[in-house]
């Protein structure tokens, strides 16, 4: 199955189960997944609550963040920067900005290395 078909509902919990794995809380997958796409918390959980694929996610985002762009490094042994389907590199910007409070860094840590604060 391409990840594009997958369902929202399925791949979300799975982020927010990487974080609360390493004693992280799920805000913090909300806070980078809104940050990201423009969604709010409220929006995400009806999503959670729907048929909605992870492709139609990010097509349907209300506002993806133009500083996105700015988020580099490696995720499964890939660099983010020389991937160039736009919606595969927004799905593994999500994956590098769950990684990093996996790896225990702070949400407000992340923006301010990607110049958001």
């Amino acid at each position: 199955m391409n990840v594009f078909d997958m369902k929202f509902s399925k791949v979300f919990p799975l982020l927010i189960a990487k974080v609360e794995r390493k004693g992280r809380k799920a805000e913090e997958a909300y806070a980078v997944t809104e940050w990201l796409t423009g969604y709010s918390k409220e929006a995400l959980d009806s999503l959670i609550n729907s048929d909605i694929t992870y492709g139609d996610f990010f097509d349907h985002a209300p506002q993806m963040n133009s500083g996105r762009m700015k988020v580099k490094g490696k995720i499964c042994g890939v660099r983010i920067e020389d991937i160039a389907d736009q919606k595969m590199r927004d799905m593994r910007i999500l994956d590098k900005l769950v990684d990093e409070i996996a790896k225990g860094k702070s949400v407000e840590k992340i923006f301010k290395g990607i110049d958001v604060l």
